[in-house]
């Protein structure tokens, strides 16, 4: 789950990948009428009492960024698969555009859309659709047959793909000598055999027992830490979604209701359909600490030269017990107190103000689970600071925080 630092402005933001802007997709013999209906206001049932349309995706707009995991939720009849479809003009839409890379596909030729296919796409189904007779390596090397790759370089990069999965020793193996798992990880090796940089997986775990499941969740977690590629994912079912998503799509009746990361859906739902979704959520196990850390606590940069006395001056003006040390590059140093700074400096200590850290504290990582908080916070009397992978500061947790947090989500 990502998390906002006041650093992270200086960062490079994360590109658009793919563009939806007012698709829609009608079904049926009289989509002109349905689409005049669509844009008078008039109801999904209106429309199919009246044309006999059934609108699958209504005005759909939003970006997907390059190198997330973007999931579309829904229930059964919400539109996420035909909007998956879209993506790749599996499903032609009736009006709209969608961009890939700043390309309308809508407007390609049918050898334009094609290249863009083999090049850039590919799908994963929710059933592993394995060719009986092929060996595991002939079948993860399948895509790239139809493309037209030799067969040195396509059993190559199939190789590659099944290695990347955990499958490199099967790749003689016949599909009916494998488990659920296995198979779906064949699947998955030759949807990226191909190297693709976007990945379209329709309910692609769903078939799996809730174990498997699992391991191919993190397995596409640890895949995407890896290689980065655009992950557009449908599922049914929330903590799937929670897991693996970096952000969230939901929709009812064709329509996008919200976008949004994990945590502001939780936080904001936009309206009662998104709110009974996530009503059940525990919180504790889809936030992460860097989710909640708050910059409220004073800070102190370690300068050489810094003394107990400029730093107990500095506490007293702000008003508060601890102060949080960082370096010039914003790492996190240590926390001192009033209480530790006046110690030292009594006991006339050879370098006061190094000697009042706070030993007991240690940071907690920004990725680590609420869950796995919660005690630490509860029992500390003071703000646990939080760091990110290379130790810069990213704000504290107090009880306060904590709690404030939890009740807003409840």
């Amino acid at each position: 789950m990502a998390f906002a630092t006041e650093n992270d402005a200086s960062a490079e933001p994360a590109s658009t990948k793919i563009s939806l802007n007012n698709v829609y997709k009608v079904f049926g013999e009289r989509p002109e009428k349905a689409m005049e209906m669509v844009r008078a206001g008039k109801t999904k049932s209106e429309i199919h009492a009246q044309t006999g349309c059934s609108v699958g995706v209504n005005n759909a707009s939003f970006d997907i960024k390059a190198g997330e995991i973007f999931v579309i939720m829904g229930l059964s009849g919400s539109g996420k698969s035909t909007l998956l479809r879209l993506l790749n003009r599996l499903i032609e839409p009736t009006a709209g555009s969608i961009e890939i890379d700043g390309r309308d596909i809508t407007k390609m030729s049918r050898r334009e859309l094609i290249d863009v296919r083999r090049r850039d796409i590919s799908m994963v189904f929710q059933s592993f659709a394995l060719l009986p007779n092929r060996t595991v390596l002939n079948n993860a090397a399948f895509g790239l047959e139809v493309a037209g790759v030799g067969e040195a370089e396509r059993k190559e990069k199939a190789l590659s793909a099944l290695k990347a999965v955990g499958l490199d020793g099967y790749a003689d193996s016949m599909p009916d000598q494998l488990s659920g798992g296995m198979k779906q990880r064949v699947g998955l090796a030759r949807a990226l055999a191909s190297e693709p940089t976007i990945l379209l997986m329709d309910e692609a775990f769903s078939a799996l027992d809730p174990l498997i499941r699992t391991e191919m969740q993190d397995e596409l977690v640890r895949l995407q830490a890896e290689q980065s590629r655009t992950i557009v994912f449908v599922s049914h079912d929330l903590d799937e979604a929670m897991r693996i998503g970096d952000r969230i799509c939901i929709m009812q009746n064709g329509n996008v209701i919200q976008v949004g990361t994990p945590d502001e859906i939780v936080m904001s739902p936009a309206n009662d359909y998104v709110r009974s979704f996530f009503r059940n959520v525990d919180v504790s196990q889809v936030f992460k600490a860097g989710d909640v850390a708050r910059k409220t606590q004073i800070t102190i940069i370690d300068r050489q030269g810094t003394t107990a006395a400029a730093a107990l001056e500095r506490m007293k003006h702000y008003d508060r017990e601890y102060a949080i040390i960082l370096g010039r590059d914003k790492t996190y140093h240590g926390v001192v107190s009033q209480t530790s700074l006046i110690e030292k400096m009594r006991a006339k200590a050879a370098d006061p103000y190094r000697g009042a850290f706070l030993s007991e504290i240690e940071p907690i990582p920004a990725d680590e689970p609420l869950s796995n908080v919660l005690g630490k916070v509860a029992a500390s009397p003071w703000p646990v600071p939080v760091v990110d992978e290379t130790k810069r500061y990213l704000g504290s947790i107090s009880k306060s925080t904590l709690l404030e947090t939890l009740d807003r989500a409840s």
